[in-house]
């Protein structure tokens, strides 16, 4: 049997099984920005990864569902979108690095660590600290500062809104309709 044409490992599993595989590593990959697997599976999350921060860059709605219905978990989706793409806008590529580390104790796999190239804490700092500077920098002293505080007639409609919505969801509890809980 030839090997041509097919593209990809395999991993030892089927399509279905390996695509959920792939789904799950970039899911905590993303939400963790770092894991620790074998060699071909971190060589493998890290290209499929990089696909998704290309197409989250472009930030449409199109490329949004994608990304959405590549990644196992909403979240992982919107963390990337939302918080990790505008972090990276200085790469077109290369974003994650595969570092070899120990062979597994158990049957002596290569492992490997995938994370990102940018420390991402450290531009989140720096991102945070140049808006402080431009925010004082356009603030004028000479405005008094704003009460937040609400009147109390408008505290008393929160209130009630609140509880009406506690009680419309108990009540839905009770018959049923949302499902079992």
């Amino acid at each position: 049997m030839h090997r041509h044409g097919y593209k990809g490992t395999k991993f030892g599993k089927q399509r279905d099984q390996r695509r959920a595989l792939l789904k799950s590593l970039a899911d905590s990959l993303i939400l963790r920005e770092s894991i620790e697997t074998t060699l071909p599976k971190a060589k493998a999350v890290a290209s499929y990864t990089e696909r998704l921060i290309t197409k989250a860059k472009v930030g449409d709605l199109h490329n949004r569902r994608q990304v959405i219905s590549a990644l196992a978990t909403l979240e992982a989706a919107h963390k990337l979108v939302n918080e990790l793409t505008p972090k990276l806008s200085g790469r077109n590529s290369g974003y994650f690095r595969v570092v070899r580390t120990t062979a597994r104790r158990g049957d002596n796999a290569q492992m490997a660590k995938v994370s990102f190239v940018d420390d991402l804490a450290k531009k989140t700092a720096k991102t945070e600290l140049k808006a402080a500077k431009k925010t004082k920098e356009t603030q004028v002293d000479t405005k008094e500062p704003e009460t937040t505080e609400k009147p109390a007639k408008m505290l008393r409609e929160d209130k009630q809104k609140i509880s009406i919505k506690t009680a419309i969801t108990q009540a839905a509890r009770r018959t049923g309709r949302r499902g079992n809980r």
